[in-house]
C-alpha cells in the first residue's frame, strides 16, 4: 500500500525513517516530508494513496473525493474538525487522530497564561526595558481562586489536578456529568455555575456544532468583573469580537488565547490583536520538543494498528 505524508509533523528525518522502515520492509510504499509541500504536490500524493498523513491544515473535500484509493487518514493532531468527516464517512476512509500527544503540553500553556495574566508578565517585561517599575503591576495569587474547566477530558484532567495542587477550589462543565456530582479534584456544576464563580476559566472543549460560539456577550456578562478567560481549545469556540469589547470595556480582566478563528498568521483586524489585557499565542500550546515526538509515533501507531485490522484513536 502507499502512505503518503501531506505537511510536516515537526520531527527529524532521521526520526521519520525510523518510523517509517517498518512499514516499508512490509513492503509498503511510504512517501515522507519535512517542509510544506504546494497544493498541486498534495493533490499528485493523495491520488493513489491508500493512507495519507495530515496534522492541522485543513484538508479541502475535494481532495479527498480526488482520492479513488484512500482508506485512512492519520491525524497528527487531536481535534478533526479540518478535515472533511462527511466525505471520509461517505467513502468508508477511517480516520484516526494523536489524542493525547498534547495533554501535558496544553497544560503547561493553559498555566503559563494564567501566570501570565494574573502577575502581568508582559506589562512588567515592557515596563523593565523601558526603564521603568512595578508600579500599577502588582499582581494575584492563584491560591484559593476558583478555577473553573469547562470541558472534562485528558487536558481538562490534567489542568484540574494542578490547579487543586495549587490551592484552587476547581469546578468543572462537561457533558455526562451531573450538576452536583464530584471526583476526588473537581466538583460538576452547571455551565452558568462556571460562568458566574469562576476567578479562571479554563476552556477545553473540542469544537462542534453544540460548542461554536458558546463563550460570547451573554456568557461573558455572566462572569466575575475581575475573571480571567483562557482559551487552549479551539478559536471558534469563543466570538473574538465579544471577547475583545468585554476586555475593552473592563468587563472581564484579562484573556490568554492561544487559538483563533483561522491558524495565525492573522489578520490584521482580528479583534483581539487590539484587545486590553491579552496574552496572545501563535497556536502553540500543542507543541513542544516531547509531544511532537509522541504526536509522531501515534500518527505511525495509527496506521500500523490499521493495516493490522486493529484502528486506534479512530474518530470516523
Amino acid at each position: 500500500m502507499k502512505i503518503t505524508m501531506l505537511e510536516p509533523i515537526a520531527v527529524s528525518e532521521e526520526m521519520l525513517n525510523s518510523l517509517s522502515e517498518p512499514l516499508r520492509a512490509k513492503g509498503h510504499e511510504v512517501e515522507l516530508c519535512t517542509a510544506p509541500l504546494s497544493p498541486e504536490e498534495k493533490a499528485r500524493r493523495i491520488k493513489d494513496a491508500d493512507a495519507a498523513i495530515i496534522a492541522n491544515s485543513p484538508l479541502p473535500s475535494e481532495l479527498a473525493e480526488s482520492a479513488a484509493s484512500l482508506k485512512m487518514i492519520s491525524v497528527a493532531f487531536t481535534g478533526v474538525d479540518h478535515v472533511p468527516l462527511d466525505t471520509c464517512k461517505a467513502k468508508g476512509i477511517t480516520v484516526s487522530n494523536a489524542q493525547g500527544y498534547a495533554t501535558i503540553a496544553v497544560r503547561d500553556l493553559a498555566f503559563g497564561l494564567i501566570f501570565a495574566c494574573m502577575r502581568n508578565l508582559k506589562p512588567c517585561d515592557i515596563a523593565v526595558r523601558a526603564g521603568g517599575t512595578k508600579d500599577g503591576l502588582v499582581g494575584d495569587e492563584i491560591d484559593g481562586k476558583v478555577l473553573g474547566i469547562v470541558g472534562y477530558g485528558a487536558i481538562g484532567k490534567a489542568v484540574a489536578s494542578v490547579a487543586k495542587a495549587f490551592g484552587c477550589e476547581v469546578l468543572a462543565y462537561t457533558l455526562g456529568e451531573k450538576p452536583g456530582s464530584s471526583d476526588s479534584v473537581v466538583k460538576f456544576v452547571s455551565f452558568e455555575h462556571v460562568l458566574a464563580k469562576s476567578d479562571i476559566i479554563s476552556l477545553h472543549t473540542p469544537l462542534t456544532d453544540e460548542t461554536k460560539g458558546m463563550i460570547g456577550a451573554g456568557e461573558i456578562a455572566k462572569m466575575k468583573p475581575s475573571a480571567i478567560l483562557i482559551n487552549t481549545a479551539r478559536g471558534p469556540v469563543v466570538d473574538s469580537k465579544a471577547l475583545a469589547d468585554a476586555l475593552n470595556a473592563g468587563k472581564i480582566a484579562a484573556a490568554g488565547i492561544d487559538v483563533f478563528d483561522i491558524e495565525p498568521p492573522l489578520n490584521m483586524d482580528e479583534p483581539l490583536l487590539g484587545a486590553k489585557n491579552t496574552v496572545l499565542m501563535p497556536h502553540i500550546g500543542f507543541a513542544t520538543k516531547q509531544s511532537m515526538v509522541k504526536r509522531a509515533n501515534i500518527v505511525f501507531d495509527n496506521i500500523t494498528g490499521w493495516l493490522d485490522g486493529k484502528p486506534q484513536n479512530v474518530k470516523v
